[in-house]
């Protein structure tokens, strides 16, 4: 079976999209409706932007949304899900690939996506820190221990798991990890604590947005971050979304459960090649692939 998998943030670079903008009528028309709808000129950013530019969150997630959704888009009938998987952002990309959600909708709500966590980030000071060559029980276990507010918030694949929460306990919890066999524990340079109980503020604005869209039943099963299991009914992916800012990301439950219901071809869709090497990480038999576009004639 062909699940195709659409990345997150981080996988942003300059240029991105511009072969598409160039050698598609239908591309062009996506990427000034999203000028449009942005109000803003992002093609201009994605395509000469510096990667300082880029790496603004508001900027960020509707660049890889639309790189990832525009290239599906593009591959014409060669694009046949039979199921669909997104890291994080990648989720709305896989929704609107999938038909549960429109082009138009899925771009709004992952704007306002991108400035409420935005906000949150503001509110309060949080980050989060890669930890690597550990169990994601030990993981958990002393993220439990530690005083305040610390969290595993990406299963991103066996012995990688990234922790957020308050600075000092993201800190604390490093120094515990690294004490415990770790080997290493690195805070991220990131803007905030995602995938965590820090985001509230952010799910609670996002939550009223996603309520008043409407979604439609996808064309084949989405793997949900939240559940890391397949889901095609419109209430459960709304519920599974909103739930999706303060809950881990579940990618190696979540690839893992493709390849028990029988994927045998993962391929990428948007910017880097960051989930091949995940999947290769979680499974070493599956086989991966890029999505590319072919010009038209």
């Amino acid at each position: 079976m062909n699940a195709y998998i659409f990345p997150g943030q981080g996988a942003q670079f300059t240029g991105m999209g511009l072969d598409l903008y160039e050698n598609s009528s239908e591309a062009q028309e996506l990427f000034e409706k999203a000028n449009k709808i942005l109000d803003f000129n992002i093609t201009d950013i994605m395509f000469e932007g510096t990667a300082e530019a880029l790496k603004e969150t508001k900027v960020t997630q509707p660049a890889i949304f639309l790189h990832s959704v525009i290239l599906a888009k593009s591959l014409g009938d060669s694009f046949k899900p039979e199921m669909v998987a997104g890291h994080s952002l990648g989720e709305f990309s896989a929704l609107v690939a999938s038909g549960a959600l429109t082009f138009e909708d899925g771009l709004r709500l992952v704007s306002k996506r991108a400035l409420a966590m935005q906000k949150a980030c503001e509110m309060q000071p949080s980050t989060m820190a890669a930890v690597l060559g550990l169990e994601d029980k030990v993981v958990e276990d002393i993220c439990a221990q530690t005083e305040g507010i610390v969290v595993a918030a990406n299963y991103n694949c066996p012995g990688q798991l990234v922790i957020s929460g308050e600075i000092e306990a993201v800190n604390r919890a490093c120094e515990a990890l690294k004490e415990a066999g770790a080997r290493r524990a690195l805070v991220l340079p990131v803007g905030g604590a995602f995938h965590s109980p820090m985001m509230e503020p952010a799910r609670e604005e996002l939550a009223a947005a996603i309520e008043n869209t409407v979604f439609s039943k996808p064309n084949c099963p989405i793997y949900q971050n939240v559940t890391a299991s397949a889901v095609i009914d419109e209430a459960e992916i709304k519920r599974n979304l909103i739930s999706q800012l303060t809950a881990p990301v579940r990618w190696t439950q979540s690839v893992q459960q493709m390849i028990a219901d029988g994927a045998s071809l993962f391929t990428e869709v948007g910017p880097g090649k960051v989930l091949q090497g995940l999947v290769k990480k979680i499974d070493r038999e599956a086989q991966v692939a890029g999505a590319s576009f072919e010009k038209q004639a």
